[in-house]
């Protein structure tokens, strides 16, 4: 364990022996952090909070911190981070809520770059970019392999459907289902996130049966239970269309369109 003499780690934080903490970082008690982590300087950690393995959190940034809403009358609600994660300068994640699973939880590889703002009880998959100054209101899931471009407001409950992307600066008011790019003020959808995709190996029968769904759904005029039907035989045949329709069936504040 190499924590620097100016940093303050609580007697009852559980830190593996191989953790790294920075000069004028505060680790708080109820705070467990894996093998392989590095803690930057002045970096804030309270808890109840778990890190796993191999992540790096740069200075600067709140993690494990109380939220803001205004119903929480200081439960002992929880984060919990994976594996492999590089959090950057100035980051805020909070703990969750009672209201809802009492949870705020990030997954494993994911880059979580300057000034992004994770809230009370989001949830985040894995192999995910958050841009810088990326801003996740309370209950935002995000899917695995997801970006959202620098800028990005999200509305409180709103889902992120993976292999989804956002643009620069978009406000996202409703969900975006799994697969599709967003953009604008508030954001809509702009085709497939093709190129993503390409990159992580899709097959051409599949990106094929994908832009035949975005059309369903976004081009013919049919409502979401409409093109739910639509899509209900191809979805049976072809895995990745049946994650597409699946985010639009758990779709709760409706998609953007």
């Amino acid at each position: 364990m190499s924590i620097h003499p100016q940093a303050i780690v609580d007697p009852s934080a559980k830190v593996a022996e191989d953790v790294i903490v920075g000069p004028w970082s505060y680790i708080g008690p109820d705070v467990e952090i894996g093998p392989g982590t590095e803690i930057m300087s002045h970096v804030v950690v309270k808890g109840p909070t778990v890190i796993g393995k191999n992540n790096r959190i740069f200075q600067f940034s709140s993690v494990g911190e109380e939220c803001q809403d205004k119903k929480y009358a200081g439960e002992p609600t929880r984060l919990e981070i994976g594996d492999n994660n590089i959090i950057r300068e100035n980051c805020t994640i909070h703990r969750g809520t009672v209201q809802d699973q009492s949870l705020t939880k990030i997954g494993s590889n994911n880059l979580i770059m300057a000034y992004v703002h994770v809230a009370h009880d989001c949830v985040l998959g894995d192999n995910i970019i958050l841009a810088n100054n990326a801003t996740l209101a309370g209950h935002v899931h995000v899917g695995d392999w997801a970006i959202l471009g620098g800028g990005t407001m999200v509305h409180q409950f709103c889902k992120i459907g993976c292999h989804s992307m956002s643009a620069g600066g978009s406000i996202v008011l409703k969900d975006i289902p799994a697969y599709i790019m967003a953009s604008g003020q508030s954001a809509s959808a702009f085709g497939l996130n093709s190129e993503g995709l390409k990159r992580r190996g899709f097959s051409k029968e599949a990106m094929l049966e994908l832009k035949r769904a975005y059309k369903v759904i976004f081009r013919q005029g049919l409502t979401l239970k409409q093109a739910i039907e639509a899509l209900e035989d191809s979805a049976s045949k072809v895995p990745e269309v049946n994650v597409l329709l699946e985010s639009l069936k758990n779709s709760d504040r409706g998609i953007l369109r």
